[in-house]
């Protein structure tokens, strides 16, 4: 949609008028703001209005000045927490991508969307591009999966209902195999995409949790399916959950969701059982794509999380 030159004058106004707000002391009369903008009081009047009618300001019914809206002090609060993720979680993200030679990123929920945040890459020659502050679909990212399986199964409904999207052959878009997918995410404590938002690119995630143990974020190790073999599956859920857990940990909570799944040793010496999983989709093209792996729930655990991983 392209703005005409009023339209913008208005957005730019409506702007001027929200960070003068801001920098009032508590509130401010429309003579005053339309004053100290240059603007007539109308346009002032009608700019406040519209922009209370989102709740951006609110207006006390007693002196008839307005004040920042509860949306601002949420939207800020909001970009508060995504900064402050992005700086905790860089070093760890950087120093996850040297480990594994692979790409590395921190996605966060952003409506019915995952946004990544933040993103490492590693040496390898290969690049899968830089998917910061780009939005991917929940349902076939591991980043997107770990976070839906977090949220109340209500929301999951209404989701599901709105329509999932098929990317492709292995993308879940019922939800019964959906359902399935995210309580077996919840019991091992990590999600993958094999090959669910495109093919030849796989991802496996992990949650990170806040001081009340909720989850708030998603660390996700990505790359094409021929680096991101099933072989390498567990030992990767394993070093994105010890990330997961060491980010958590600075945010104020223990690491302990994520520290309580099985260790780096352990995925290791599972690692030729994960490898051996059958590749085959399930009967169903849906539950195919996450279905049966753990790491192979997308079907075949050898397709790494690269597609994904852009999603995480």
């Amino acid at each position: 949609m392209v703005l005409d030159g009023n339209a913008v004058r208005s957005v730019d106004r409506a702007a001027a008028l929200l960070l003068a707000l801001g920098e009032s002391q508590g509130e401010a009369g429309v003579t005053e703001l339309a004053r100290r903008l240059g603007l007539h009081k109308s346009t002032a009047s009608r700019l406040l209005a519209t922009l209370q009618k989102r709740g951006l300001v609110e207006q006390d019914d007693e002196t008839g000045k307005y004040r920042l809206g509860l949306v601002i002090i949420r939207l800020a609060e909001r970009a508060e927490r995504t900064l402050d993720l992005r700086g905790i979680s860089m070093p760890e993200l950087e120093r996850l991508a040297r480990l594994t030679h692979e790409t590395t990123g921190l996605g966060v929920l952003d409506g019915d969307s995952l946004l990544t945040v933040a993103q490492a890459d590693g040496p390898n020659l290969i690049a899968v591009g830089d998917w910061t502050g780009r939005s991917t679909p929940l349902h076939c990212v591991a980043s997107g999966k770990v976070l839906l399986a977090a949220v109340a199964e209500r929301e999951v409904l209404r989701i599901v209902r709105r329509g999932l999207l098929s990317y492709t052959e292995r993308t879940i878009t019922e939800l019964e195999p959906l359902l399935e997918e995210l309580a077996r995410i919840r019991r091992r404590g990590y999600a993958t995409a094999l090959g669910e938002f495109e093919m030849g690119l796989n991802a496996v995630a992990a949650p990170v949790h806040d001081a009340r143990g909720n989850v708030i974020a998603a660390v996700d190790i990505w790359g094409p399916a021929f680096r991101l073999t099933p072989r390498r599956i567990p030992e990767l859920a394993a070093q994105a959950r010890e990330a997961a857990a060491a980010i958590s940990v600075r945010l104020g909570g223990t690491g302990s969701a994520t520290a309580a799944q099985p260790s780096l040793a352990q995925a290791l010496t599972n690692s030729s059982l994960a490898a051996s999983e059958p590749a085959a989709l399930p009967a169903s093209s849906n539950g195919s794509s996450n279905g049966s792996s753990s790491g192979s729930s997308n079907g075949s655990v050898a397709e790494a999380p690269a597609g994904v991983a852009a999603a995480s």
